[in-house]
């Protein structure tokens, strides 16, 4: 370690200073070796990969004085400053990042003082190595031009690769990408590329490689990581070609035609080989081996064949040359050859393209004319064509067809050889339509089959077609929906209906007519179509508001479709509401309502709604009356005649209305009534008779006719019964007429069935009401047969015999039916039943009948005398 002391002047004025007063020991760092981390810094190692900032030594010293003493660092004149120091505590930071590549050196001053004396040395501080380099290529980039004929394993190249790290770090191994798909391998160590052992390279195949060398590193340290680094590049290798591949020709097969025109010393077709090796091609020589037979030659240097006899001196149809192609060196030597076969045919001249023909010669359009769909497999014999082709032989082949829309016709035949006739079919008549086509337009081609040429022809035919009625008229809808008001006028138009027929002229002209039930208010145009009511239609929706008939459309051939119309009459207000009478009488029990109704003859709503209103009253303000249903009523404090005595003088409480019933039509149309109401109190008798005789006070004609229905049917039924009865008797001799009465005893009123018949009761209530009860003691028998029970029914009497012959005088007795009548009268209670005499025939057989029908409830149990 060399230790350097400066003196300054000054320094020197206080040593003597000191000299002559004390003697001052300068500071000292100390040495604490190479390993150590505080001292002087001398050997200190610090490896390149060492982070910035880090606390890398603590300079460290002493004053014999014991002084405190400071710390510094310093640099040659243009040296980079990587560390620092703290003057006190001598804590050294490396504050410049290191790179043993560019330094791997670095000397420092370092300096302590005690403040009086100051003591610098000059340290180096190594720097260590760290793999933080990648390997470079070097002389790059790598292109290689290598012969194919290259012997395999034969080394080619030498690639090398640097690293400026030391150890492992900078040593480098290479080793290929794709190595399996390589023709090429690389020694690891030296970097030689070679050829893989049993691989050839070759020209014609592949004329560039490209391989991708790696170099890797062998790895070390960096930042506490093991880090391994490597670099690529690509080595282009450029086959180079040599003579080592035969001719070859192009455009094999070859053929060639000689045709019955062609001339002596015609060229008839050129041969061309190509030397293999395409780098440095030689040229080619051409010649003929055999098979020319003196009839041909070729060029030696372009390969052309030429004829050198005329074609009718040939002896054969067909030539088979041998032709030989040798590459030429540039020495002039001839080395590898090959050889191709060139066929030569001696054929008839084809210049003659089919042609079509008419009857009057050659013609390239014909016209027929034809009604559409015809059957189909018919032929168009108005079409008269013929094909012909003047060549011979295979020149002369060719086929027909037609262009043009498909699948309706097909041409017959369809190849032709020389000459034919030709014959168009009918394949779809359905195609075949005069709606659709008018004019049917094809392409009758004829092309040759086996000629290079392709000579071909063609003809146009054109078919003008001819309507027929094969449509039927269609209607637009299967169906027809209109609407008409009720009032409109007769001769109104109300739906115009449409059917079409495509058929042209007459077939195509339409007749309409209408038929069905509800046809008879409407009539139709035969031509438009346009239905329209009868002059003397009148349509009422409240009579009928739905019509529903049919129409025909049927052209001139009586082809003719059906539709279906429906015809719905719309309701207009046409109807007053109207009253049962200009002038209703009511009678309105205090706290019951009366109610007046109009009926409104309009079919829909809301012209059919009627409103009721009270137009007047006097006195005014007495009745409301409900809008909806024309209830009246009496005003909520009316609870008494006695008030409406307070209202009015009228004593009799009958007061007259003017009623308005309005429908709510647009117009609107309204009739007004006068209604006389009898208002009148709560009678004490109540219920369905009551009601029923006050409902019908103001109508005694009512009353009186259901009373009449009820009296009759009870008469019709006493003589129902009556007339059984007499057959019955009539038709049985076991019993006959006593004149004797038996008297039964009495039953005692608990077992007696008492039948209500128009009893009067009172209820709680003011009002009237009656009760229907049947008494047996009430009722009278004129047959003297009251012992009824309810149960058990009494078995079926025997025929009664038949009655006894009447006598013809005026005094004898008739023979009458019984009956049963009853009146609207009070309950009278333990009424006895009018006792009658028995003088008569059939009161004695009722008397027998009665004594059978006692004998019959005694076998069940109930006594009777």
């Amino acid at each position: 370690m060399k230790h350097v002391r400066h003196f300054t002047p000054s320094l020197f004025l206080s040593l003597v200073h000191v000299c002559l007063v004390q003697a001052n020991y300068a500071p000292y760092f100390f040495d604490n070796g190479a390993r150590s981390s505080n001292g002087n810094m001398a050997l200190l190692s610090l490896s390149e990969d060492t982070p910035v900032g880090t606390h890398v030594y603590t300079l460290n010293g002493t004053d014999p004085e014991g002084d405190p003493v400071t710390y510094g660092l310093a640099y040659e004149a243009g040296s980079r400053r990587y560390f620092s120091v703290d003057e006190n505590l001598g804590n050294v930071t490396l504050i410049e990042e290191l790179d043993r590549e560019k330094e791997d050196e670095i000397e420092v001053i370092v300096s302590i003082s005690d403040g009086l004396s100051t003591v610098s040395e000059k340290v180096r501080i190594l720097v260590m190595d760290a793999n933080d380099e990648s390997p470079e290529f070097i002389n790059t980039p790598y292109i290689v031009q290598v012969p194919e004929n290259a012997p395999s394993g034969s080394s080619i190249f030498k690639i090398e690769a640097v690293d400026k790290d030391t150890g492992s770090g900078g040593s480098i191994t290479y080793f290929l990408q794709n190595i399996h798909a390589n023709k090429f391998t690389i020694d690891r160590h030296s970097g030689v590329l070679r050829i893989k052992t049993g691989v050839t390279l070759d020209y014609e195949k592949s004329r560039t490689h490209f391989v991708v060398v790696v170099a890797k590193d062998g790895g070390g340290k960096l930042r506490g990581d093991n880090k391994v680094f490597s670099a690529t590049t690509t080595v282009t290798v450029n086959v180079e070609d040599v003579q080592d591949t035969p001719p070859m020709f192009i455009g094999t097969p070859y053929y060639g035609y000689v045709y019955e025109d062609t001339l002596a010393g015609s060229e008839v077709l050129t041969v061309v080989a190509l030397d293999g090796d395409r780098g440095k091609p030689n040229s080619i020589h051409y010649c003929i081996v055999n098979g020319d037979e003196g009839s041909f030659e070729i060029s030696n240097t372009t390969g052309a064949i030429s004829v050198i006899k005329s074609p009718n001196q040939l002896k054969k149809e067909v030539y088979e040359l041998k032709v030989q192609a040798s590459e030429v060196s540039e020495e002039g030597d001839t080395s590898v050859y090959a050889f191709a076969m060139v066929t030569i045919r001696v054929v008839d001249l084809n210049n003659h393209p089919p042609t079509f023909y008419g009857e009057n010669g050659p013609q390239n359009k014909f016209e027929l004319t034809m009604y559409e769909h015809p059957p189909e497999g018919e032929i168009l014999r108005g079409l008269k064509i013929t094909v012909n082709d003047s060549d011979q032989g295979a020149n002369a082949k060719f086929n027909l067809r037609l262009v043009g829309p498909g699948g309706i016709f097909r041409v017959v035949p369809q190849t032709v050889l020389n000459e034919a006739q030709v014959t168009i079919i009918v394949e779809n008549s359905a195609a075949i339509d005069y709606e659709k086509f008018k004019v049917l337009t094809f392409k009758l081609l004829a092309i040759e089959v086996n000629t290079p040429e392709k000579f071909s022809s063609t003809a146009d035919v054109v078919i003008h077609l001819l309507d027929t009625n094969d449509n039927v008229p269609k209607f637009s809808s299967d169906y027809y929906i209109a609407r008409i008001p009720e009032n409109s006028p007769g001769g109104s138009n109300v739906v115009a209906v449409t059917a079409t027929d495509p058929d042209s002229g007459l077939w195509g002209e339409i007749k309409y007519s209408i038929y069905g039930t509800g046809a008879d208010l409407f009539l139709i145009h035969p031509s438009t179509g346009i239905i329209y009511t009868q002059p003397w239609a009148v349509l009422d929706a409240e009579v009928n508001s739905k019509y529903n008939f049919y129409v025909k459309a049927e052209d001139t051939d009586g082809k003719y479709s059906l539709a279906e119309v429906f015809i719905t009459v719309l309701d207009v207000n046409d109807h007053s509401p109207e009253f049962n009478e200009n002038i209703q009488e009511k009678t309105m029990i205090i706290g019951s309502p009366v109610k007046i109704e109009a009926i409104d003859q309009d079919a829909e709503e809301p012209n059919n709604i009627v409103d009721y209103s009270i137009m007047q009253a006097d006195p005014a303000n007495v009745f409301d009356i409900d809008q909806s249903t024309g209830e009246i009523k009496l005003k909520s404090y009316i609870r008494s005649l006695d008030i409406i005595h307070n209202i009015t003088k009228n004593k009799d409480c009958i007061w007259s209305l003017v009623v308005q019933a309005k429908d709510r039509g647009s117009p609107s149309f309204s009739t007004t009534a006068v209604l006389k109401i009898d208002i009148t109190e709560e009678t004490l008798h109540k219920g369905p008779m009551a009601a029923f005789l006050m409902q019908t006070k103001d109508n005694p004609m009512k009353a009186l006719g259901v009373l009449a229905g009820v009296m009759g049917i009870m008469v019709l039924i006493t003589i129902m019964i009556s007339t059984a009865m007499f057959w019955r008797n009539k038709r049985s001799n076991k019993i006959m007429p006593v004149r004797r009465i038996i008297k039964k005893r009495q039953i005692p009123q608990s077992r007696a069935v008492r039948m209500e018949w128009l009893k009067f009761k009172r209820p709680s209530n003011a009002a009237e009401k009656f009760v229907v009860e049947e008494d047996a003691k009430s009722l009278h028998n004129e047959n003297s047969n009251n012992n009824i029970q309810v149960a058990p029914v009494p078995p079926t009497a025997p025929l009664p015999p038949p009655p006894p012959a009447l006598d013809p005088r005026s005094d004898a007795p008739v023979w009458r039916v019984p009956t049963v009548s009853g009146s609207l009268t009070p309950k009278y209670t333990n009424k006895q039943p009018k006792k009658k005499g028995h003088g008569s025939a059939h009161n004695a057989l009722v008397s027998e009948l009665k004594m059978k029908f006692e004998k019959r409830n005694a076998s069940i149990g109930e006594p009777h005398i």
